[in-house]
C-alpha cells in the first residue's frame, strides 16, 4: 500500500511555467518575433546557465539586448500576475484527501527554498507538507532523483511506497529514477511533451478524485 505522496511545485501545484512562457512570448513579440516554444521547453522542470535571452539574441542573429532591462520587465509582469494566480484545478482536493486517508505529504522541487515557500504560504497551502526539498539541498537539482530520494528519506518511506505527481518530463524521470511511482498531469505548457514511462496520466487532478486514484493505484501496487 501506498504510504506518502510527493508532490512537484511550479507547473504542478502553481502553473508559473505557462505564465512564464506568456511573457516571453510578450518579449518576443515586441522584437516581431515569434517565441522559440520547443527549444525552451526542453529546460522545463530543471536547472542550467540557458535563459530565454540566449534564445532572444540566437532569434536576432547575435544582437545584444539589454538584458537587464528586459529582465527587470519580465519580473515586473510576473509579479503583478502571480499575485492573482491560483492552484492548478484538484490541487486542494488531492493535499485534502492524502491528509484524510493519512498519507505523508511531501513536496520536492527544482526551485529555491525562498520561492517555493512564499508562494505556497500565499496560497495557504504550506501547512500541508511535512517536508519541502529544494534546489537548496542539493548538489544536482530534477532530472537527478536527489531531491525525491531526500523527500522518502524524510517521510521515513520508501520510494516504492510513494507517489509522485510531476508535470514535467525532468521531473518525471527524476521521480522514476528515485523509485517512486509517478503520475504525470501536464499544464499548457508541459502536455506535448515526451514523458518517460510513467503509471498514470492525468490532464488535470480534477479529473478523477484522489480516493478513486488511490484506490486504484493500491489495487496495482508493488504488481509492477
Amino acid at each position: 500500500m501506498y504510504k506518502a505522496v510527493i508532490f512537484d511545485f511550479d507547473g504542478l501545484i502553481l502553473d508559473t511555467e505557462t505564465l512564464h512562457v506568456e511573457i516571453f512570448q510578450e518579449m518576443f513579440n515586441d522584437h516581431g518575433l515569434e517565441f522559440p516554444y520547443a527549444d525552451w521547453i526542453e529546460h522545463i522542470g530543471t536547472k542550467s546557465t540557458f535563459t530565454v535571452f540566449d534564445l532572444l539574441e540566437r532569434e536576432l542573429a547575435s544582437v545584444k539586448v539589454d538584458r537587464d532591462l528586459l529582465k527587470a520587465q519580465n519580473q515586473q509582469k510576473f509579479s503583478e500576475r502571480v499575485r492573482v494566480l491560483e492552484a492548478r484545478p484538484g490541487v486542494l482536493e488531492y493535499l485534502k484527501g492524502a491528509k484524510s486517508e493519512g498519507l505523508r505529504i511531501g513536496l520536492a522541487s527544482s526551485s529555491n527554498r525562498k520561492w517555493v515557500t512564499e508562494h505556497l504560504t500565499n496560497l495557504d497551502l504550506i501547512d500541508y507538507f511535512e517536508t519541502i526539498r529544494t534546489a537548496d539541498d542539493v548538489e544536482f537539482v530534477k532530472p537527478d532523483p536527489a531531491l525525491y530520494k531526500l523527500a522518502a528519506e524524510d517521510l521515513n518511506v520508501s520510494p516504492s511506497e510513494c507517489i509522485a505527481f510531476e508535470d514535467s518530463a525532468n521531473g518525471a524521470s527524476a521521480a522514476v529514477e528515485a523509485g517512486l511511482t509517478c503520475i504525470i498531469v501536464p499544464n499548457q505548457t508541459t502536455r506535448e511533451l515526451e514523458f518517460p514511462t510513467v503509471k498514470h496520466r492525468l490532464n488535470s487532478m480534477s479529473d478523477v478524485s484522489f480516493y478513486q486514484l488511490l484506490e486504484e493505484m493500491n489495487i496495482h501496487f508493488g504488481k509492477d
